[in-house]
């Protein structure tokens, strides 16, 4: 069976001129060093709700990125960004939302096999492709796709191009058409099948089934309550996600990709993808589809679509609390206390931004020529980091409060 393959980060941009085994050893990392930046520490982000200027605002795509943007304001039935909102990407597992209404347009999840209840819930919250796969193979292929274009009134979607028709992610999707498709499972969708697919978009793992870190862009950039269903293509090396080993890369089975697909379709730059809803009571639907220079990093990409997403104007987002830092290295541990042992939660894709809502003293670390006691909060992985790996030239951050005995 062909499907679209997904990879993890490449090594970071910044390379080091040696490794640090001594250091790896203790971290139990894999670490490709390079000397921390002073520069890399971003702006506290903005809250993005009702007390926002109104000002038009041109959303902040980072160099290199080719974006489509859409985001909808439900209370007011309003766009309130647009930005290449019809230009065609390459869906990536956003598609596995055609792939879930298909399967249920016609029944009630009530009533549906509770292997078809498992499948759906692993494809929908962990974004397994061997769940897609059974989908797409069993009803029809790029035929479901041609379905779902005609049912939800989709004006730029297409199916994949011929030749490919076994990839059901390079079935073309724009971020308008992703807010006709959230619309609808929102709007018009049977109450079940609505309250069926948000529940578990609601309920997104931090780590996919296939050991990517898929809390990038709107799960990042916004306090919960958020539902998300994200997609990622192209990267290489392998996934980091969660407290085992890291896992190798897929490569992605058949012929190889060709550039483009139908109407022109980008398959083969790296595609990164975040879409869902943000708010209570579902208030903005959020679509930014992108795609990164080849050899893009996946961290690299992540940190560039966390920037794109915080830059928008979301009616009913909150941006949480804490400043947005640059980190380097590769595979570093977050960990559940300020110290090196048996307390691994994760390990962050190589060189990717992240938001750091406290600091404390904990268990010495050294990676000489640094030394270092200081640990960074992670609110938003509900662990910590030795700030040596925070780009900063300082042991303790100058803008980061202290820890309360909370965390």
């Amino acid at each position: 069976m062909l499907r679209i393959s997904r990879h993890s980060p490449t090594p970071s941009r910044r390379t080091p001129a040696r490794t640090l085994a001594a250091a790896a050893a203790l971290l139990s990392l894999a670490f490709t060093c390079a000397l921390p930046h002073s520069d890399a520490a971003a702006a506290e982000p903005r809250t993005a709700d009702d007390t926002q200027p109104t000002a038009p605002r041109t959303p902040q795509v980072p160099a290199g990125v080719t974006a489509g943007v859409a985001v909808f304001d439900r209370q007011t039935g309003t766009f309130t960004e647009q930005l290449n909102a019809s230009a065609t990407f390459r869906s990536a597992s956003v598609v596995k939302l055609l792939l879930a209404l298909d399967f249920l347009w016609n029944r009630s999840p009530a009533g549906i096999p509770d292997a078809d209840r498992a499948r759906l819930d692993a494809m929908l919250r962990s974004s397994q492709d061997s769940a897609a796969n059974h989908y797409w193979s069993t009803y029809g292929g790029p035929a479901i796709a041609n379905r779902m274009i005609t049912r939800l009134g989709l004006v730029d979607a297409a199916p994949p191009p011929a030749g490919h028709e076994g990839y059901w992610g390079y079935t073309a999707i724009s971020a308008r058409d992703t807010v006709k498709i959230y619309r609808h499972i929102l709007e018009t969708a049977p109450a079940d099948v609505r309250d069926f697919i948000m529940q578990r978009l609601r309920q997104s793992t931090r780590c996919a089934s296939d050991s990517f870190d898929q809390h990038f862009g709107i799960a990042a950039a916004f306090d919960r309550p958020w539902a998300v269903k994200q997609g990622w293509s192209a990267f290489s090396a392998k996934g980091t996600c969660g407290p085992g080993s890291s896992t190798s890369a897929r490569t992605q089975a058949g012929s190889a990709a060709p550039a483009t697909g139908a109407a022109g379709v980008d398959l083969s730059r790296p595609a990164l993808h975040t879409t869902g809803t943000v708010g209570t009571g579902d208030r903005s639907i959020v679509a930014v589809l992108t795609l990164h220079p080849d050899g893009t990093s996946y961290g690299k990409a992540y940190t560039d679509l966390g920037r794109l997403t915080r830059s928008l104007h979301v009616p009913g987002g909150t941006a949480p609390a804490g400043t947005w830092y640059g980190t380097w290295g590769s595979d570093v541990a977050v960990r559940n206390d300020p110290a090196v042992g048996d307390n691994l939660l994760t390990r962050l894709p190589a060189g990717v931004e992240v938001l750091v809502g406290c600091q404390k003293k904990g268990q010495a670390v050294s990676v000489p020529p640094y030394t270092n006691d200081w640990w960074a909060y992670l609110p938003q992985y509900g662990g910590y980091v030795t700030n040596i790996y925070i780009s900063h030239p300082h042991n303790q951050l100058p803008d980061v409060p202290l820890c309360t005995e909370q965390h």
